[in-house]
């Protein structure tokens, strides 16, 4: 196991009415941007508990935060934070929402001669940031609690990420009941992004984590055996707080302390994502398989373990390793995440190609554990999802 530093700041409020301990967190008289996405809040109740909660407190309200959150529309909302000088921001929403509000609360106090831009890709310091909380709706990313986002910029077809210590939020409100309302799709979707941030750090080379590596498989065998019951019983309240806690857990910083990571399955979505506006994680579901087929010799020994202690399999380390991978792809199936690009009709030649483009001009050059990937890699593992 590696050397490590671990830090993670965030207070977590989990369980039902928990949205309510907000009024302890953020100080009354203080001036909150509450930031959303469609107004889903207004129909699930948890509008109504923010607005009691922050009783005493200048809210100030910012909507329309999308999936995938866009650079112009961030931008908006920085320029009403500074114009209504905000000292907090409140993010009410998933993963997107809370990408969103990091960016927007490090760009409030950014000095406004820099273009915003620069924060996206860690090319500008910053120095402060606004205050976060989070009031997570939809378990999947778990950026509810750690320090990263992603960006995008269509125009340019942009889909970037930055990360700083500044922007990890205070605290976070997870309460598993407020999420019974959402699409299937949409927890089909978080089911297979906490199980691919999982494995971008687990699936990858021993490093005598032994911790690390059965809180991965403790995940991993949780969302297997909890997300298809979220999908058929949705109110099953059990399952769906072990759902949002494997969500959170996933990417909360332990899984991959000390160990060797990948991340090379993200870059390639990310670039599916912003070419064809792909869901996220149907973006991973698309190329995970595909990329540990394709690293299979290199990844053997983490696969064979995977294969037996969170599927049960026997046999030798390359039948299992294989079979694991076969596994992996038929639950993201049984999900209703497609791993073909058959199901999206397009041409996988063709993707493959304009990933390969992508990925040089983000100049993403050398992807993996190791850095052992090319973007001509890269648009194979793309073409092998025909």
């Amino acid at each position: 196991m590696h050397a490590f530093t671990f830090h993670n700041p965030t207070r977590i409020h989990f369980g039902p009415g928990q949205i309510a301990r907000i009024a302890e967190e953020i100080p009354a008289g203080s001036r909150v941007l509450l930031t959303y996405g469609g107004g889903s809040i207004h129909h699930n109740g948890v509008h109504a508990q923010i607005a009691a909660a922050l009783a005493g407190r200048t809210v100030i309200e910012f909507a329309g935060i999308e999936p995938n959150p866009e650079f112009e529309t961030l931008k908006r909302a920085v320029e009403l934070g500074r114009a209504e000088r905000v000292d907090w921001v409140l993010a009410a929403g998933g993963g997107s929402v809370i990408d969103g509000s990091k960016f927007i609360a490090a760009g409030i106090t950014l000095d406004p001669a820099i273009d915003l831009w620069q924060i996206v890709g860690n090319r500008t310091p910053l120095h402060t940031a606004t205050p976060l909380g989070c009031v997570l709706t939809l378990p999947a990313t778990g950026s509810e609690s750690n320090n990263a986002a992603v960006i995008t910029r269509r125009e340019t077809q942009d889909k970037l990420s930055f990360k700083n210590a500044l922007v990890f939020p205070r605290f976070a409100v997870l309460d598993p009941s407020v999420t019974q309302t959402l699409p299937t799709r949409q927890v089909a979707n978080g089911i297979v992004d906490a199980f691919v941030h999982t494995t971008e750090q687990y699936l990858t080379v021993p490093s005598g984590a032994a911790i690390q590596d059965r809180l991965a498989e403790g995940i991993l065998s949780t969302l297997i055996e909890n997300g298809p019951v979220t999908l058929t019983d949705p109110a099953n309240p059990d399952a769906r707080a072990n759902l949002v806690w494997a969500a959170n857990q996933a990417l909360f910083g332990l899984v991959g302390i000390g160990q060797v990571v990948d991340w090379a399955t993200h870059a390639i979505g990310h670039e599916l994502t912003a070419l064809h506006g792909i869901d996220h994680a149907r973006s991973l579901a698309l190329t995970l398989p595909s990329l540990l087929r394709y690293r299979l010799k290199d990844k053997t020994a983490k696969l064979a373990q995977y294969g037996r202690r969170v599927w049960r399999l026997s046999g030798s380390d390359a039948s299992v390793a294989a079979g694991a991978i076969d596994a992996t792809e038929a639950f993201f199936e049984h999900l209703g995440v497609p791993t073909r690009f058959s199901a999206y009709q397009l041409d996988a030649s063709e993707v493959a190609k304009a990933v390969r483009e992508q990925l040089t001009r983000h100049n993403r050059l050398k992807l993996g554990e190791g850095g052992v990937l090319t973007p001509d890699d890269c648009a194979r593992i793309v073409a092998m999802a025909v």
